[in-house]
């Protein structure tokens, strides 16, 4: 239950109070408007001016409370990482949900931070000096209750200069994946393939030169991913199928 409400105009402001006990920042509202019993204070982002999509070079840099509408209508957007939008939510959603508050909630079958981790994605973060940190996804999401502590991400960024693709199966083309794949393929012959539709958060599959093994590599990732939805050996047949799809795209 919301028991304050602030609204900063600075950075700095809002920095001060989300180091404060019991007190969140607030993008789209969507996770924080879920019932609970818990009292806390909310730091309401939106004069921060953190929405800003801007591509630098061979980058997108994505401010936090950018929404997936923001970003899926971005002419610079990746197609792929746009179909994974599309699979995360549906359009009054999407018009909601930040960036930022879709990767810091979401768990292993978000399409959305499956894709955004096969870009590999770098997230910004400053705590309540003003100081500035750098931290990839993948290894944010594990970790992001204690990493996120008393800090704010303030911005995403991602590259344009490589190939894309995300894939997926579920049981209907509304339904959250039982399956999904992300594929991001650099000029340079890096590979990086991520799987996603189970546990707490996505599972990356493959990183390296080339593309030998990457079958080997996406049967592997979901050894374990055992779960109501579906079996490990399901999900293993239809991981290999899936980066086939991903590496033909």
């Amino acid at each position: 239950m919301i028991t304050q409400y602030h609204r900063p105009k600075t950075l700095t402001e809002a920095l001060t109070l989300i180091a404060q006990p019991k007190t969140y920042p607030l993008g789209g509202g969507i996770t924080l408007n879920r019932f609970s019993n818990e009292e806390y204070a909310v730091v309401d982002l939106q004069s921060l001016e953190l929405n800003a999509i801007t591509k630098n070079a061979d980058s997108l840099q994505i401010g936090a409370t950018a929404t997936l509408e923001e970003l899926l209508q971005s002419e610079n957007a990746p197609d792929a990482l746009k179909k994974a939008i599309q699979h995360e939510a549906a359009l009054n959603n999407r018009n909601l949900a930040t960036v930022a508050g879709t990767l810091v909630s979401s768990d292993g079958r978000s399409p959305f931070a499956t894709m955004m981790m096969a870009l590999d994605a770098k997230i910004t973060l400053k705590n309540s000096k003003n100081e500035e940190e750098s931290i990839r996804l993948g290894d944010f999401l594990p970790l992001r209750e204690e990493t996120i502590e008393n800090k704010l991400i303030v911005e995403i960024t991602i590259p344009l200069d490589a190939k894309f693709a995300y894939e997926y199966v579920a049981r209907t083309p509304k339904d959250k994946a039982i399956i999904s794949a992300g594929l991001t393929q650099w000029s340079s012959g890096r590979t990086r393939l991520v799987l996603g539709g189970w546990g707490k958060s996505p599972s990356l599959a493959m990183d390296g030169k080339g593309t030998e093994g990457i079958e080997s590599a996406a049967k592997n990732a979901a050894h374990d991913a055992n779960d109501e939805w579906a079996s490990a050996e399901y999900r293993q047949d239809v991981a290999v199928t899936l980066a086939k799809r991903c590496l033909a795209i």
